[in-house]
């Protein structure tokens, strides 16, 4: 398909479904005198505790920028503990410094915690392409973005600059190598070579089931074009996706469980039969939209789950804040988050970090189904956002441990404001809200943003 025509499935869905109606600010309490009548504290005094609270907290950033010096990362080690998954966030698909961020923090677990895997909402089977690469393939990580990652979000420098870095590890670090995951379903595509990894399996262990394999395939294979998939009439999609279901469940009963080889295979089929399912979903009906987004939600979080308990190894995950966290803005598509059921199956394993900023540029494709990403500049935030509260902390960027913080700043922090936010599209009517103190775990604040480098 055309590099031009990718787009995130948020942005899929949200242009095929119906909004749930705008979620409204939350309104300033007041505060009970000891006696006589209640006492209004007045919104500035209000906002002075909440950053004073957070000043006392807030941990400076010395950069975003990768290499150098990381010693004012370590209280962000503290805050990371022993999890095995930490999901690191962007509150917008095409921001220089928060793709930069991740390549710096990636590399500081990697020297400094043992971290092994970098994680992205990208396609599972173009994931095991990039790992290929990183573990001596051929090609150079411009060409190997272009091809996997084209007309993607992370079609950008930034990631050339990530996946230099990791090969150049591996091959100073061949007893240890690190890894790159794509955790998501296969659009805009699953490609041939997952569909053949099934197959060749069940020829090696179960050769007579071959037929049945090949015939439940049959039509499903390479699903290339998941656009065009989609204008297919739903009932086809819904036969399709059974037949995806039945091959997972053939392959499953084949080999031995708990062998290296069944449990590589069987996870290829699971991918294969998560993508049909996703794509059975009817455009017309916005339950069944929702039905289809819960879906992926919790697909990626099986396949970051499966991958850490196959490998041992501990993963930084990359995605959008509306993933990663316990809570999205929009509560309707996303009512329970990867990131919430990363929680559920790791429990203290798994720690989300969020990305705030005050101001900047970003790139995002409002065209939806067509066009190319654009730049986009937003002012500083106004008083009622989130970040112009935050952005008064007198670091210009820092973290701070949201689990820990001065009780005003957490009582502040759990009311739920208007947020800075882009996905795949801009959405600024209506205006997304959300309560970051119940959202993440850890968050990063940072003054002004840039558009990512197109490559």
């Amino acid at each position: 398909m055309a590099r031009s025509e990718w787009i995130g499935r948020r942005g899929l869905l949200a242009a095929t479904a119906a909004m749930a109606a705008a979620a409204v600010l939350a309104p300033v309490g007041a505060v009970a005198a000891p006696a006589g009548p209640a006492l209004v504290v007045p919104q500035d005094a209000r906002q002075a505790a909440v950053v004073r609270a957070l000043d006392r907290v807030a941990q400076p950033l010395r950069t975003t920028e990768p290499g150098g010096r990381t010693a004012d990362l370590r209280a962000l080690d503290g805050m990371i503990g022993d999890a095995t998954v930490v999901g690191l966030g962007e509150a917008t698909h095409g921001s220089h410094e928060f793709f930069a961020m991740k390549e710096r923090l990636f590399r500081h677990l990697v020297e400094e915690q043992g971290f092994t895997t970098f994680a992205l909402e990208t396609s599972w089977s173009g994931g095991l392409l990039i790992d290929e690469f990183l573990q001596g393939g051929r090609g150079d990580a411009r060409r190997i973005v272009a091809e996997v990652l084209g007309g993607s979000p992370w079609e950008r420098e930034e990631f050339v600059s990530l996946l230099t870095w990791m090969r150049e590890y591996n091959r100073s670090h061949p007893q240890r190598p690190v890894h790159f995951l794509g955790d998501d379903l296969g659009a805009p595509r699953l490609g041939d070579r997952i569909f053949e990894r099934v197959v060749s399996y069940v020829r090696g262990v179960r050769p007579e089931a071959l037929p049945e394999l090949d015939g439940l395939y049959a039509g499903l294979r390479p699903f290339d074009d998941v656009f065009s998939y989609l204008r297919r009439p739903v009932a086809e999609r819904r036969t399709n996706a059974t037949r995806a279901q039945a091959a997972l469940d053939l392959v499953t009963a084949s080999g031995t469980p708990g062998e290296e080889g069944h449990e590589w295979a069987v996870q290829h089929a699971r991918n294969i039969a998560q993508t049909f399912a996703f794509a059975s979903f009817d455009l017309a009906d916005r339950a069944t939209v929702a039905v289809a987004e819960q879906l992926r939600d919790r697909a990626m979080a099986e396949n970051v789950t499966w991958w850490q308990r196959r490998t041992g190894g501990k993963v930084l995950l990359s995605a959008h804040n509306g993933h990663v966290g316990y809570l999205a803005t929009d509560t309707f598509l996303y009512p329970k988050p990867q990131g919430s059921h990363l929680r559920d199956a790791l429990g203290r394993d798994y720690v989300a970090i969020g990305f705030t900023f005050d101001r900047g540029s970003f790139l995002t494709n409002d065209e939806v189904l067509g066009g190319g990403w654009k730049s986009v500049t937003v002012p500083p935030a106004t008083p009622e956002k989130t970040e112009h509260t935050l952005d008064l902390v007198r670091h210009r960027d820092y973290y701070v441990d949201l689990r820990t913080a001065p009780r005003a700043a957490r009582d502040w922090l759990n009311t739920a404001r208007p947020t800075y936010e882009a996905g795949s599209v801009f959405v600024t009517d209506p205006v997304p809200t959300l309560a970051v103190g119940q959202a993440y775990d850890v968050l990063i604040h940072l003054n002004e943003v840039h558009a990512a480098r197109k490559l």
